[in-house]
């Protein structure tokens, strides 16, 4: 069916966006399991301050009658009429490095059109490299790191955090096209699956949505504020493990999965572990302050022995990128591996920030 209107508008007086920036794309709709997609959207734009630069047409692109939008009804009068939103924004991370922000809900008409559209922004703008989440329900314990199964061309990457790499068929999405299109013309794609707990999969959780931001700031060497998610977090984990600690059947689940997930990790190849350490020891490309290569130097080891779980670096001048130092070590039950906020965090220059924009 030919797309019968304008699939987007640019907005008047939109803020200038500088060439070379990375493409961060979060659609909602198919699978959002722990509403990690749309809570990290709705993050975002609370911390990001994104300004829309492109909006797409609902009414060409969106499905009123699946999703329909939200009207507020206030006692007797309808006061808000809350439209679906797909918009390009130019957004910033906590220390001020920009990056373009494609969210909002996936479409459910004109992929093509939608994709190959998406194609010439990112030629317009010169995007340094695109990176994409979404999330699906697996019998996985939440006591243990929310794993990831990544797509695209970004080897470093798929070697460090790719934890289940099945040979399957799979209903696609607008994120899956996309990402097909960019790595088949050449662009430096990655795509990562979030493998919620099924049985947190309807809730929305704020592990899932932590997750996805880090998933991010790996791939992009943005720094994201996550403040307000680890309150949500605790918060939530604590309601969580009391329902279960009060229910044996619950708690005999947790424990089967537990063994299961062990079970997987342990079995896994040593290339694997290897390869999440290679992906962390990064090699300086551009000229670095001697304390900075002494603290690596002197922390790498201890880190790698599982010695040390918690450092932060920030000394360097130079483009930097956050490394989440996310892996189990030689022990997939380690505590290291269980808690995602004292895994090792070091800002350093590496290979993967060439080409890069210093932050103002």
């Amino acid at each position: 069916m030919p797309v019968s209107g304008e699939l987007y508008e640019r907005v008047a007086n939109a803020p200038v966006v500088p060439q070379g920036l990375p493409l961060v794309i979060l659609l909602t709709g198919f699978t959002d399991a722990g509403n990690a997609v749309s809570g990290l959207i709705d993050h975002l734009r609370d911390v990001a301050d994104p300004q829309p630069v492109i909006i797409f047409d609902n009414d060409v692109l969106l499905d009123y009658r699946a999703r329909r939008p939200i009207i507020v009804f206030e006692q007797d009068h309808l006061s808000e009429f809350r439209p679906a939103r797909l918009e390009l924004s130019l957004a910033h991370d906590t220390l001020g490095q920009q990056f373009l922000l494609l969210a909002g809900f996936e479409p459910d008409f004109a992929w093509n059109a939608f994709t190959q559209t998406v194609l010439e922004f990112a030629t317009e703008f010169g995007v340094s490299g695109v990176s994409w989440v979404h999330s699906i329900a697996m019998p996985v314990p939440h006591t243990r790191p929310v794993s990831t199964t990544v797509s695209g061309n970004r080897k470093e990457i798929t070697a460090s955090l790719s934890v289940w790499r099945p040979r399957t068929q799979v209903p696609a999405t607008a994120g899956h096209l996309l990402e097909y299109r960019f790595a088949e013309r050449g662009d430096r794609v990655v795509g990562f699956v979030l493998l919620v707990p099924h049985y947190l999969a309807e809730t929305e959780n704020p592990l899932a949505v932590m997750a996805a931001a880090d998933r991010v700031m790996v791939a992009t060497g943005l720094v994201l504020a996550l403040d307000d998610l680890r309150e949500s977090r605790d918060e939530y984990l604590a309601k969580i493990n009391e329902q279960v600690s009060n229910n044996d059947e619950l708690a005999q689940m947790v424990r089967t999965l537990e063994h299961r997930y062990d079970g997987y990790m342990a079995g896994r190849s040593p290339d694997d572990l290897d390869a999440m350490t290679r992906a962390a020891s990064m090699s300086v490309t551009c000229p670095v302050p001697m304390s900075l290569r002494q603290s690596w130097n002197a922390i790498w080891p201890r880190v790698r022995r599982g010695m040390t779980t918690s450092v932060l670096v920030l000394e360097s001048e130079c483009v930097g990128i956050l490394i989440h130092v996310r892996y189990w070590l030689s022990d997939p039950l380690s505590t290291i591996g269980r808690k995602a906020e004292d895994l090792t965090r070091v800002l350093l220059v590496s290979e993967m920030s060439r080409g890069r924009r210093a932050a103002p």
